[in-house]
């Protein structure tokens, strides 16, 4: 009909085929949370097993990042009853409390270098301007909140633990051995860096980056622990696709790679195999874990090792060239409450996202196997 518009395109907040998550709420709206469908039932769970994950994500818990001054509680609002889950959806929210929405009203007629204002305006014709709405990190409460389940769940009917941590900012580079590093230190300093002598410098280098209305960006290392063979379906669900998906979907997300990575096109086929060897175990294990825990799309039962690349924090004080809807080339110096550096937030956002992927993959392969011979 002349005059409107058919639009059929929707944007997509879900993922997971039998773990799968809905995610909802904009950064300045009311509140931001999560559906988690597909959790097997009669799994204790409070909001005591969530939060902790939430505290870990939220802003104001250093000098280091944003001051927005959020407690993101979280609340369980459905799927649980006497302390065990349902088996039907848990709804998990946060309320926003610290949103102020009046401090983006300069933006409201210009785009800013290197955010999502500008294509996600040409996409929809329409942007929540006060924190970028959906584009806004904000939205990765719902993922963490829901990987806080997926954590318990993995945690406790198949031993698997998730940590990651801060490998690199700028041009500081971390010794951490992936094998045996823990929560306790890379929660030991506010960068999540466990390398103290380079938790230090990088410390040193995002101050001064924010004095210099400037920021940074870094990479974040992560090994899955446990993970036992055969999880990951090819062709296109092979385990490093999906994880690589789950983490290129954060935002500020620049790269992945998981074990050798990059670093294979410099090595022979010789050095960058993984021998086998019968282990304690009586199973098939390999000596080195270039393959990054995953082989031919299929998690090998060596530690699943990967990385990620964050660019630089987009919202910086510094003077750039941008333009207005109208088409009127303008200088911006932004205001407002931002992290200089996003690595060390990032730490439990890449958690969540390697999480979820697992969870939905335990549960496919238990459906494979469900009648399978032993």
């Amino acid at each position: 009909m002349q005059g409107t518009r058919c639009h059929t395109g929707r944007m997509s907040s879900s993922t997971g085929q039998l773990f799968r998550i809905t995610t909802f709420g904009e950064s300045h709206g009311g509140g931001v949370g999560v559906v988690v469908d597909g959790c097997p039932p009669l799994l204790e769970l409070d909001e005591g097993d969530v939060q902790p994950d939430l505290d870990r994500r939220r802003p104001g818990q250093s000098r280091l990042v944003t001051q927005r001054d959020e407690a993101d509680r979280v609340e369980i609002l459905s799927g649980v009853a006497d302390g065990r889950t349902l088996g039907s959806p848990i709804a998990l929210l946060v309320r926003n409390q610290d949103h102020r929405s009046g401090a983006y009203d300069h933006l409201a007629e210009l785009y800013r270098p290197s955010h999502a204002d500008w294509s996600t305006e040409a996409k929809y014709g329409v942007r929540a301007v006060a924190g970028g709405g959906r584009a806004s990190a904000r939205e990765t409460i719902g993922r963490v909140a829901a990987a806080a389940v997926a954590r318990k769940l993995l945690r406790e009917r198949v031993g698997v633990e998730v940590l990651a941590w801060v490998e690199q900012v700028h041009t500081l580079r971390a010794d951490v051995d992936p094998a045996t590093v823990t929560l306790d230190q890379v929660e030991a300093d506010p960068t999540r860096c466990p390398d103290p002598v380079a938790a230090a410098a990088i410390t040193g280098a995002i101050e001064q980056a924010r004095r210099d209305g400037d920021s940074l960006g870094g990479v974040v290392g992560c090994v899955a622990r446990g993970v036992p063979a055969g999880w990951g379906e090819p062709v296109f669900d092979k385990l490093e696709a999906d994880l690589a998906k789950a983490v290129m979907s954060l935002p500020a997300t620049k790269g992945f790679e998981v074990g050798s990575g990059f670093g294979a096109v410099g090595m022979t086929g010789r050095e960058h195999n993984d021998p086998f060897v019968i282990g304690p175990d009586g199973r098939p294990h390999t000596t080195s874990n270039h393959s990054g825990g995953i082989q031919g799309g299929i998690s090998n039962g060596e530690d699943v090792l990967l990385r990620a690349a964050f660019k630089p924090t987009a919202t910086i004080a510094s003077a750039q060239r941008t333009v207005t809807r109208s088409g009127e080339e303008v200088t911006l110096e932004a205001k407002g409450r931002h992290d200089p550096c996003v690595l060390p937030r990032a730490v439990p956002m890449v958690e969540a996202a390697v999480l979820l992927v697992l969870a939905d993959h335990w549960l496919r392969q238990e459906a494979v196997r469900a009648g399978a011979p032993d």
